[in-house]
């Protein structure tokens, strides 16, 4: 289920409405190319063998591959109508909760938290829980910002 706005100026009225997203699992693959691209080669994301004796008994996705997985994970979540462009404004407030198994789904849930317009478009701030299959506890909450600019006149 999205969250459907006709145009940025319409973006108020989204407070406090929610959508959550399809599951998509963190492969093993995966954690292993994000340890390439990042030159970060933790026993625990990568060496099965070991991480099985290790404190969460499988290998973990990094928790910054969780985090770099939010614009996926939230896409087609909202859809604004009359946009000239959207992008990813920041991050006011990330938790890593709890470890993300290889093997594991995920899925993002976000709210619309508030809006503000400004000279530059609307920013859209949300907070988005990354949950994980099969647990009451989510891997990951953010309280992230995005930027809407509206078609020109």
């Amino acid at each position: 289920m999205s969250i459907v706005v006709a145009s940025p100026a319409d973006l108020p009225g989204a407070v406090g409405q929610t959508a959550v997203g399809d599951w998509f699992e963190i492969s093993q693959e995966r954690i292993g190319a994000f340890a390439d691209a990042t030159e970060d080669h933790q026993w625990i994301h990568l060496d099965p063998e070991r991480a099985a004796s290790g404190p969460f008994g499988t290998t973990i996705a990094h928790g910054y591959l969780t985090l770099s997985l939010l614009p996926h994970l939230q896409l087609g979540l909202l859809q604004v109508d009359k946009v000239a462009m959207s992008v990813n404004y920041g991050l006011d407030k990330v938790r890593f909760v709890q470890p993300v198994p290889a093997g594991a789904r995920v899925r993002a849930a976000t709210e619309i938290t508030g809006v503000d317009a400004t000279a530059q478009g609307y920013r859209v701030a949300s907070r988005t829980t990354v949950e994980l299959e099969g647990s009451e506890r989510p891997a990951l909450v953010a309280d992230t910002i995005g930027l809407f600019v509206p078609l020109p006149q």
